[in-house]
């Protein structure tokens, strides 16, 4: 299967992606209500490696040794940038963890420039930056401080960035399909034994929590992660964080108009400031794509 896609088609495949994510912080704060952290993760995983095996069964075959070390540390990554930040939430509120979990956007930068030894470009810095206030200006609340769950978090927010800078290198020497089947596995292979070790099997779940395990799995795991993996073929880790941190903003106006929070004129600026990071990207990267010719868009085969 051939699929030709440009890189400003690959930036608003992530804008989804990140629509999708800001959904997951009324659905995952109603399955905790129930559920335990290690044991939403296990279902959520679980329900995205299967959907996986059933829509490219077919490929299975053809994963080598290279896609499943690849695959596998991407997975650790997640697995570990998800375990932190869900246990987190039972430690803090949701508004303050949105700030700091949206902090990803600003590590990417710095991660790569000290494993690659290549400074990112000075808009990949002011996006970054930029991006990282409208955050703090959306979600930091009056009398904000660190407690246990505000460093848990932040230490999500590493392994978060350390996610999408993997997953940029190894989707490269692999293929989106392989990548993202093996990192689902990966994930709900160590979610499940954690969850049976520390938190045991859960006595039972209600119809609203079974339905939000549900949409978390199959809709913003499954579907989410294989089209982050697949955009990511054709953009730099730095500009996928910027555009993937408007989850933030997603989230933020779906907890006002599931959740009726109050959206305050603070929250507004911050929102402008946010898409004027990401305008600064866009206008780059339209710019560019516009004097490239036709052989310069991307093509991507699925083997």
């Amino acid at each position: 299967m051939k699929k030709k896609i440009s890189s400003i088609q690959a930036d608003l495949i992530l804008l989804f992606v990140a629509l999708l994510w800001g959904t997951t912080f009324v659905a995952s704060k109603l399955a905790l209500d129930h559920l335990s952290p290690l044991t939403i993760i296990s279902f959520r995983f679980i329900l995205a490696f299967v959907l996986m095996l059933i829509l490219f069964r077919k490929q299975i075959k053809y994963i080598r040794k290279d896609d499943l070390l690849g695959g596998s540390f991407v997975g650790l990554m997640l697995f570990i940038a998800f375990s932190t930040q869900l246990i987190a939430l039972n430690y803090t509120d949701p508004g303050k963890q949105a700030f700091l979990a949206g902090t990803y956007v600003v590590f990417v930068p710095f991660i790569v420039w000290f494993i690659y030894k290549k400074k990112p470009d000075s808009k990949s810095f002011i996006g970054a930056f930029a991006c990282f206030v409208g955050i703090s200006l959306l979600t930091l609340n009056k009398g904000f401080s660190i407690s246990f769950g505000d460093s848990l978090t932040l230490l999500s927010s590493v392994f978060f960035a350390g996610h999408i800078i993997s997953t940029s290198y190894f989707v490269k020497k692999s293929t989106p399909v392989k990548i993202t089947i093996i990192q689902f596995g990966t994930v709900a292979i160590l979610s499940t034994l954690s969850a049976l070790i520390f938190e045991g099997i859960p006595s039972g779940v209600s119809s609203v929590v079974f339905v939000s395990v549900i949409y978390l799995g199959i809709i913003c795991t499954g579907i989410a992660y294989f089209l982050q993996t697949l955009a990511q073929n054709y953009t730099k880790s730095t500009h996928a964080a910027i555009i993937l941190s408007l989850e933030a903003v997603f989230g933020s106006i779906l907890s006002v108009m599931v959740m009726s929070e109050l959206f305050t004129l603070k929250m507004i600026v911050g929102c402008i400031i946010i898409f004027l990071s990401i305008l600064v990207i866009e206008l780059k990267g339209i710019k560019k794509e516009v004097l490239e010719s036709e052989d310069d868009v991307i093509e991507v085969t699925v083997k």
